[in-house]
């Protein structure tokens, strides 16, 4: 079965009306996962990013375990854009992973149709919070693993959802975030998702 986006535009649903005017999708997750990494993987244009580098400040506030060789943070978010197909553009905005600048998080679901949950399974724990807001706000989303060199434990995607106690419905994929191709079948599947969702609440009574 192909693709849903290439069913959009035929399809009067308010993802499709969106789809027309772009939209917004957030990255979210813990400190140090990718987010930033996968914005300028997948980004057409040049992002716009935050990154600032890591000062005394952020010492014994921002965790760093499993990251220690970090240099640079998120300060506010990161913007890029991609075009799916012809009429699709995704209007990306990566948001910042520890825990002083999460006050930011609200403002960014603000208009948002999905996101993406990024998780590092050295600290899946940092992925609890965005989560936990996603759902408060009612923003679909999926789960995507992003899967580093020094990933020694290679947790099953079954293992994973268990941990983060996923249901089925909530889509959970594999990815590497330096790579276009695999930041962008995140991207798609999050579409599908999008649309599924949408016939479905277009279906019921």
């Amino acid at each position: 079965m192909g693709s849903a986006i290439s069913e959009l535009p035929s399809r009067r649903t308010p993802l499709a009306d969106a789809a027309e005017t772009g939209l917004k999708i957030v990255i979210v997750g813990g400190f140090g996962v990718g987010k930033t990494t996968l914005v300028r993987s997948v980004s057409e244009i040049r992002p716009l990013n935050t990154e600032e580098v890591m000062t005394q400040a952020g010492v014994g506030v921002d965790e760093t375990s499993g990251v220690a060789a970090k240099t640079t943070t998120t300060v506010a978010f990161d913007f890029g854009r991609i075009s799916l197909n012809e009429r699709m553009v995704l209007y990306l905005f990566g948001a910042p992973g520890q825990e002083r600048f999460w006050f930011l998080w609200d403002r960014l679901f603000s208009g948002t149709l999905g996101a993406v949950v990024l998780v590092d399974t050295r600290r899946m724990d940092d992925s609890w919070y965005a989560i936990d807001r996603l759902e408060h706000h009612r923003t679909p989303f999926v789960v995507a693993v992003n899967r580093f060199d020094d990933d020694t434990a290679g947790y099953s995607l079954d293992e994973i959802r268990q941990a983060l106690a996923l249901p089925e419905r909530v889509p959970l994929i594999d990815c590497d975030a330096r790579l276009r191709q695999s930041g962008k079948d995140v991207l798609i599947t999050l579409v599908d998702h999008l649309y599924e969702l949408a016939m479905a609440q277009e279906m019921t009574p």
